[in-house]
């Protein structure tokens, strides 16, 4: 009896300890999200947020909130894309994640990135080895895939954007006093590259480094710590050319030309929350996304930048700049709160994931 009394008593206090447990990892990851908004939110000053009601005053109407919202839900269905993307380039390293994990880490990237740069890409591949046992670095490769696919994407697409804009941008003057155009800086900036020793300087340093790792590897590939290094590179490198062996590529393609379908949609329906933006049409919105996107790579999370880019874009269309400025204010208002809200509610609903195994096909697979 005394033996039967002790096994009720242990298995008994397994569920409370597995709720404490939950209780305390949802108090952590919700203290981890409040502190992610506020690190995003505290450079905010006075006036931006003056500008930021005022500018949200030009939408008080049905027609107004209802066309935010359909741009708000072609923003997620984009983020949705990214993280079916993401499931299918971790398909041909062995690796069958869970599609809600994989957005969960994708929406804390985001949110983390706007409170400190590139903290997002750290936490995201964190995410996938705590709750899908898929190792930091082959998650780290394929997140350097998808930065790199998007780049060359948007380099392409910023070449469009120029070629549809290049008479207004040609004419911009950006020195005044001397009366010098963007054409006439370019010109001058391209000519001094080729004069600056210091980029053949940088290319022959590279070249020289490369060798002495490659005559040194026998010795330094004997190295513990060194050895441990190379798997970790190379756990990277399988993770960044997992997009040569995907069995269907197309799924890839596909769903990268979605991502960037939904983001030129959801800034599109934006535009019709305001009445001075509802005529510029689909090039103008096009503009913006790319243009747009220079004001996340130079400030953080795009704060102030966003806003005046999108407006100097929508002034070449003949939409005086206050108008601009205060439709990207809101644009960059609604972006914000739903990378930081949906970031919060994935923390929070990840708190409450059981472990998955992660793997699912065999170890072949990764080679």
């Amino acid at each position: 009896m005394k033996n039967l009394n002790n096994t009720d008593n242990t298995e008994g206090t397994k569920p409370a300890k597995s709720t404490w447990k939950s209780i305390i990892q949802v108090v952590i990851f919700v203290g981890l999200g409040i502190l992610f908004i506020w690190l995003s939110v505290r450079s905010l000053t006075k006036e931006d947020i003056q500008l930021i009601f005022d500018a949200i005053k030009m939408v008080n109407n049905p027609l107004g909130w209802s066309m935010l919202a359909v741009s708000a839900m072609f923003a997620i269905l984009a983020d949705v894309a990214r993280a079916v993307r993401s499931r299918i380039l971790l398909e041909p390293l062995g690796y069958n994640v869970k599609l809600p994990m994989v957005f969960y880490s994708v929406m804390v990237c985001y949110m983390a990135n706007l409170a400190v740069p590139r903290l997002g890409e750290i936490l995201r591949c964190s995410f996938l080895q705590r709750f899908e046992n898929v190792p930091f670095q082959k998650t780290l490769g394929t997140v350097i895939t998808e930065r790199a696919v998007d780049f060359l994407c948007w380099l392409f697409l910023l070449i469009v954007a120029i070629g549809l804009n290049v008479d207004a941008l040609n004419s911009i003057v950006i020195d005044h006093a001397n009366n010098i155009t963007l054409h006439d800086w370019m010109e001058t900036k391209g000519l001094s590259m080729l004069s600056n020793y210091f980029i053949y300087l940088l290319i022959a340093a590279i070249v020289v480094i490369y060798l002495i790792l490659r005559l040194t590897r026998k010795w330094w590939m004997r190295v513990p710590f060194f050895v441990k290094v190379r798997e970790f590179v190379i756990g990277i490198w399988r993770g960044f050319v997992s997009i040569k062996d995907l069995p269907h590529p197309w799924r890839f393609v596909l769903w990268t030309v979605l991502l960037w379908v939904f983001y030129l949609l959801g800034t599109y329906f934006c535009f019709f929350a305001f009445p001075f933006l509802r005529h510029v049409g689909l090039g103008a919105a096009f503009s913006v996304l790319i243009f747009g996107t220079l004001a996340f790579m130079i400030s953080q999370g795009g704060l102030g930048s966003y806003p005046l880019i999108a407006a100097g874009v929508v002034f070449m269309y003949g939409v005086p700049y206050t108008q601009g400025l205060a439709a990207g204010w809101v644009g960059w208002v609604l972006q914000t709160a739903i990378a930081l809200s949906l970031g919060l509610i994935s923390l929070v609903l990840a708190s409450f994931h059981k472990k998955g195994k992660g793997k699912s096909v065999p170890k072949t697979a990764e080679k």
